[in-house]
């Protein structure tokens, strides 16, 4: 009887060679030259233990590098939002201050001098009253940033409350979030003891959090409201000035303050070059902090975040750190302590060499490639797209919008959103092929080396499954095009084997080019009958 749980290790060390434990009878191979990876050519590399003796750095780095062959590539991540490319000078830019600990100020002055830029030109641009007043740090991330974000509101909320002689234990500390939040803004509630109220979302809220409905979780000890700009689910953005204008009305018949930090991980690099008409930021006196992802769409490598507040007013004494090390005066208000300094560096790299022109050139062919996808994707019956970033605003009819009658040169007449594409099998296929699995499509896309993850979506909508692609710079048109080629092939084949359908004939606009994979290719039938070999007819 064969075995369910088999071990791949045993398997390897039970089918060693007993008799032959070297490359040379009777030579140890560890010392003798090797033309790969001496002793570990054929002896299982460290997993445990350190080892009693190591090996070169040449053959250090090829085991290694042979191991993370089998990760993704990068450029067919499409689960992910952080960047994975920037310039020949950027990567020089990086190994120059590989070595540079961001938290030693004394000792790179010049960095502290970019840091303090990138906090000012993020400031600028979120419409903070004074890019003087304002005040922030960089994080390793949005995550980081977020926790210090919450902190500094349940800070200035037990702050309040001893000033009102009330208790800051009984009742304890809220903060009000909807159940589509990304897990770090659960991490703080959950970390920092502050209760977290989850508001569902549902269809009518696209997707997100619902401002009326998020009032219903407020009171005299919310600490503040998280509001997020552009959700990790389906990229739509939450409405801060509604939830704004609301928690104004509140305050009026309450007395009872309540801030609102917007996470802006995605959209802090989107919404102010593709939707400078938008308030949701600074703008809006309630928004006390902002942070914000530079290794997502700013288009730094992975590594830097940035939490910035509007004023000192809102950043509490008491998270601040005045350090008398190595020499000078140092203030820190971030969780971490070292961290490296070339992430940052990067992303004042990119601020200066982009500019806003340029970050905005970025954005919008995102947004349009995103269209793009999800467009085609519809057209062709199998899919609905629950995004809504190819939505015109003017409600017209589903039968106009097609690719010829939109004006692409206007992206404000477009819904608001990041470029990211959430969608799930249509409900009349659905009803068609019941028995055909949503996860299959993850499955046989990766198969083709597209990393696109099906998962569901937030609490009350569990029971829905979606397939999502984010569309960063490096998904240019062609890589849509082949994208849609395989997906569409994918879905064919577990439908119907003989189907003619074609991803180009669903994108609609494409319908005038020769199919690119039939370039090259004889018809079918134009080779001889197979002779049961791997060569098989074309």
């Amino acid at each position: 009887m064969l075995s369910k749980h088999i071990n791949p290790e045993s398997l390897i060390r039970d089918s060693k060679d007993k008799t032959h434990h070297h490359h040379i009878a009777g030579t140890d191979p560890s010392r003798i030259p090797h033309p790969y990876t001496a002793r570990y050519g054929t002896s299982s590399i460290p997993r445990f233990r350190i080892p009693s003796k190591g090996i070169n750095a040449d053959s250090a780095y090829t085991l290694i590098r042979d191991e993370l062959a089998l990760d993704a590539a990068p450029s067919l991540n499409l689960a992910s939002f952080i960047n994975t490319w920037m310039p020949e000078p950027a990567n020089k830019l990086t190994m120059e201050n590989l070595s540079k600990n961001f938290v030693d100020q004394d000792e790179y002055p010049m960095t502290q001098v970019i840091h303090t830029r990138c906090i000012s030109i993020l400031a600028n641009l979120w419409h903070a009253p004074s890019a003087d007043q304002a005040i922030g740090t960089a994080t390793t991330g949005s995550s980081e940033a977020i926790q210090l974000g919450g902190l500094a509101m349940k800070r200035l909320w037990q702050e309040r409350r001893k000033a009102a002689g009330k208790s800051i234990h009984e009742p304890g500390p809220n903060i009000v979030m909807g159940a589509n939040a990304q897990v770090a803004l659960e991490k703080f509630a959950r970390y920092f003891e502050v209760e977290c109220r989850l508001v569902p979302v549902t269809v009518d809220s696209k997707y997100r959090l619902d401002p009326k409905k998020a009032m219903e979780y407020v009171d005299e000890n919310t600490i503040g409201v998280y509001v997020i700009l552009g959700s990790t689910y389906t990229g739509h953005y939450e409405p801060v000035k509604e939830m704004s204008d609301l928690l104004d009305e509140y305050e009026k018949h309450t007395g009872h303050f309540v801030p609102i930090h917007v996470d802006a991980a995605s959209g802090g690099f989107i919404a102010p070059f593709a939707h400078p008409k938008l308030v949701w930021d600074f703008r809006l006196p309630r928004v006390v902090s902002i942070n914000t992802s530079g290794h997502k769409f700013g288009l730094a490598y992975v590594g830097v975040g940035w939490a910035i507040w509007r004023s000192k007013k809102y950043l509490p004494k008491d998270l601040i750190f005045e350090l008398h090390y190595l020499g000078s005066v140092e203030y820190s208000f971030s969780l971490n302590f070292s961290r490296p300094a070339h992430p940052i560096i990067l992303q004042y790299f990119n601020l200066i060499h982009l500019g806003f022109e340029g970050y905005r050139a970025i954005a919008l062919a995102d947004l349009k490639n995103a269209r793009l996808l999800s467009r085609a994707l519809e057209h062709t019956g199998w899919y609905t797209v629950l995004s809504d970033v190819h939505r015109h605003k003017s409600e017209i009819s589903k039968s106009a919008q097609t690719t010829a009658g939109i004006d692409e040169e206007n992206p404000e007449s477009y819904e608001e959103g990041l470029p990211v594409v959430a969608f799930r099998f249509s409900d009349a296929f659905q009803q068609e092929y019941p028995e055909v699995q949503q996860v299959w499509i993850q499955t046989l896309l990766r198969a083709k080396g597209w990393v696109v993850p099906n998962y569901e979506l937030p609490p009350t909508l569990e029971n829905v499954q979606i397939l999502r692609v984010v569309v960063r710079e490096h998904m240019s048109e062609p890589l849509v095009d082949r994208f849609l080629c395989n997906i569409v092939e994918i879905t064919r084949d577990l439908i119907d084997k003989s189907s003619p359908n074609h991803a180009l004939d669903m994108i609609g606009r494409h319908s005038d080019r020769t199919n690119p994979t039939r370039l090259g290719r004889l018809d079918e039938g134009s080779g001889s009958r197979s002779s049961g070999t791997y060569a098989k007819p074309c």
